[in-house]
């Protein structure tokens, strides 16, 4: 078990392991949360990283809603992270952020919080490995990503700038990264649900992924097909995932195991939240994604040749990530460079790190 507890403290884990539970030796572990309303078209987000710096361990939370462009962030001392199953709490004190398999609540002021309960969930369902697959086995990495749920019911109450959301039975989506040192050079995301098919779900991420001297550009894909079908593409040579992409559009292209799937994506600039990323060992925020909370997607699954299922959303979420490209996104929209999150351009007002914005950038 002491051998175990340190291989797992690289960010590493066995095969037929339980990446949910938190890796005791890694700078962060983040814990990101989506819920996608269809029948409203409102799409909320809660995520809380889990950082470990000289100072000690501290935490990155946030909340952002959609249509209405709220966003809400911050950095608190404490966190804790559950080393039995998937759990996390951001702030020793006040404790803002609590999440685990069936319960989120954040409380970020009278005016950003939340509290919902999960049922009739969809967890991941291939024991073998997480959604890094092979990679979660080697030591070390950069970052690692883990989207452990793929489908449930989200019911309860949030409170996000002067709007009350009320949710029954919307979708939810959960995953987790961890890694060295905070997020990759660069990395592209995305999520989807709200497809006419209910049930259905899609999740990519990728990046440059390092360990010493090794660096490699790896996507992985997931799709959870209508009839509840979960595959995942994105090893080298077996199932090769190809990713390209721009400010505002996302391609991916993926095949192995007699699966082939085909993703196009897009989202305007200007409605990209400017999200913070922790950097562990400096105790603090930086500005570092740029997070579209709705977009539009469109996916088509081949197996073996024959088309068995194709879906579009108006809803998925869409991410570009790097610390360049968000410094140049908030200079694009004439904001300070050093702000740490900010929201979209094009609405009549943002938040900027819990401070309300008057202005409108174009």
């Amino acid at each position: 078990m002491g051998l175990l507890k340190r291989y797992r403290g690289t960010g590493a884990d066995p095969l037929f392991g339980f990446p949910v539970r938190a890796h005791s030796g890694v700078a962060m572990e983040g814990y990101f949360w989506r819920i996608t309303d269809p029948d409203t078209g409102r799409v909320l987000i809660a995520l809380c990283g889990a950082n470990r710096g000289p100072q000690g361990q501290w935490a990155t939370v946030g909340l952002a809603s959609w249509p209405n462009g709220f966003l809400r962030t911050g950095a608190f001392d404490g966190a804790w992270t559950d080393p039995k199953r998937l759990g996390v709490c951001g702030g020793t004190e006040d404790r803002v952020f609590e999440g685990d398999e069936r319960r989120l609540r954040v409380d970020l002021g009278p005016d950003a919080r939340l509290d919902l309960t999960f049922d009739e969930l969809v967890p991941w369902p291939l024991r073998s490995l997480g959604g890094s697959s092979v990679f979660h086995m080697i030591p070390g990495l950069n970052q690692y990503w883990h989207p452990w749920l793929l489908g449930g019911k989200a019911s309860g109450t949030a409170v996000v700038g002067d709007t009350v959301m009320q949710f029954a039975g919307a979708e939810v989506y959960g995953e987790k990264n961890w890694g060295r040192e905070g997020f990759p050079e660069a990395w592209w995301w995305g999520q989807a649900q709200g497809f006419a098919d209910t049930g259905a779900c899609v999740a990519f991420a990728g990046g440059l992924v390092t360990a010493g001297p090794m660096k490699v550009e790896v996507t992985g894909l997931v799709v959870r097909l209508p009839d509840g079908r979960v595959f995942r593409l994105g090893n080298p040579v077996v199932s090769p995932v190809r990713t390209t992409s721009g400010d505002e559009w996302w391609r991916l292209s993926g095949r192995g195991y007699g699966w082939r799937v085909e993703v196009e994506a897009s989202a305007p600039l200007d409605q990209a939240f400017v999200l913070p990323v922790p950097l562990p060992s400096e105790h603090r925020n930086v500005a570092g994604d740029l997070e579209h909370l709705v977009g539009d997607l469109t996916v088509r699954v081949w197996r073996f040749g024959r088309e068995v299922w194709a879906g579009t959303s108006a809803l998925a979420a869409l991410e570009h990530g790097g610390l360049e490209r968000a410094r140049a996104e908030l200079l694009r929209r004439r904001l300070d460079a050093s702000v740490t999150s900010a929201g979209p351009a094009r609405l009549p007002y943002g938040f900027v790190d819990g401070t309300e914005s008057g202005t409108s950038f174009s």
